[in-house]
């Protein structure tokens, strides 16, 4: 593969440079006889989708495959895969697509998630033992099933006692892997920030005790913005269920607010878009702006969704010796960042995706 050569103000620093893209990876010395592909705009780290579905509603790999290209051509370099029905592990050996970091199969209870996507287990002592098998599956992440509607009592409720996910989670960590969980409402959240787990999903039951000791932790939150957006046409459909439904509407209206709270005690938040069920894919660029219009930054929105992101992850982002994963825009995403919806290139191991 020839060496190639791209020039532009680089992010996060702001500082105009030049790359040279050798063997799938980023140098930052002159390689000679370097084609030069661009010159001048703004050149971001591959985007993450930090929970997305690769393989819901895919019959197939080649139709998970398909999903992931289409994030992959909105900007989104590298998904964290926050639990699939199907083996996606063929993908990963797939140039051409986003590196996806699995966490397996969702961990639920009978008829406390969505039929089929999950395991779901009879008695709940056996968590620690399905988190192991999860953990060995995965690629370091476990994804629990924190809370659900419980139609017994007509509203959302935890899944399981504080007790048995502090053996789970520990499990998880000495297995070297980490723990997040789906979680819409209050009461499963202290149980589980209070056994160690590393990441919360929507977390939209966040309230200013538990915000604050997410941000004592260091517990991070994706809070799937435009996944949220569904809540009211959630409850408009639980008329058997009228508590759940008020329920919804006000985790709904609070989102926004809750963001604010958490990005401003200092809970290190991604962006993810729950890609796959409700939420098609491809649409990482709505979450940024969502997270923006939720009140972090631009600057702050973008990292969530690039450098901060592949950092949280276990990547770098464009120094010496990188993965030359990057898109780049003739405008400055920091600005507007509508201007992420119009890349000029996009490059993911070095091979122009786009261009």
């Amino acid at each position: 593969m020839p060496a190639l050569h791209v020039r532009g103000v680089v992010l996060p620093e702001g500082v105009e440079r030049d790359l040279w893209i050798v063997n799938g990876r980023v140098r930052t010395e002159p390689v000679a006889g370097a084609e030069s592909i661009v010159d001048g705009g703004f050149v971001v780290p591959g985007l993450v989708d930090a929970h997305c579905h690769v393989g819901i509603l895919a019959d197939d790999v080649e139709q998970a495959a398909e999903q992931a290209r289409t994030d992959r051509d909105a900007g989104a370099l590298l998904l964290r895969d926050c639990g699939s029905p199907i083996d996606t592990r063929p993908l990963q050996e797939r140039l051409d697509l986003p590196r996806i970091i699995r966490a397996g199969r969702h961990i639920a209870r009978p008829k406390r998630y969505i039929p089929y996507l999950g395991v779901d287990l009879e008695d709940q002592e056996t968590l620690p033992a399905a988190v192991a098998e999860q953990a060995a599956y995965g690629d370091g992440w476990v994804k629990l099933v924190g809370d659900w509607i419980d139609r017994g009592t007509g509203d959302l409720a935890p899944l399981w006692t504080d007790e048995i996910l502090v053996d789970a989670i520990k499990v998880a960590h000495d297995a070297g892997a980490r723990v997040t969980a789906h979680v819409f409402g209050e009461d499963a959240l202290p149980g589980l920030i209070n056994a160690g787990i590393d990441c919360v999903e929507h977390g939209t039951g966040l309230r200013e005790d538990t915000i604050d000791e997410m941000a004592r932790r260091g517990t991070a939150l994706v809070p799937t913005l435009i996944n949220i957006e569904l809540f009211p046409g959630i409850a408009d459909q639980a008329v058997r269920y009228p508590a759940y439904a008020a329920h919804m509407r006000d985790l709904h209206a609070g989102v926004n607010g809750m963001v604010s709270a958490a990005v401003e005690a200092g809970i290190p938040v991604y962006a993810g878009t729950d890609a796959g069920g409700g939420i098609r894919h491809g649409r990482i660029v709505d979450e940024i702006v969502a997270l923006h219009q939720a009140g972090m930054s631009t600057e702050q929105a973008l990292g969530s969704a690039s450098w901060n992101a592949r950092r949280w992850l276990g990547y770098s982002a464009l120094d010496e010796g990188s993965p030359a994963d990057l898109v780049a825009y003739d405008a400055d995403p920091r600005d507007d960042l509508e201007a992420l919806r119009d890349p000029v290139l996009i490059m993911l191991r070095g091979r122009v995706i786009t261009r």
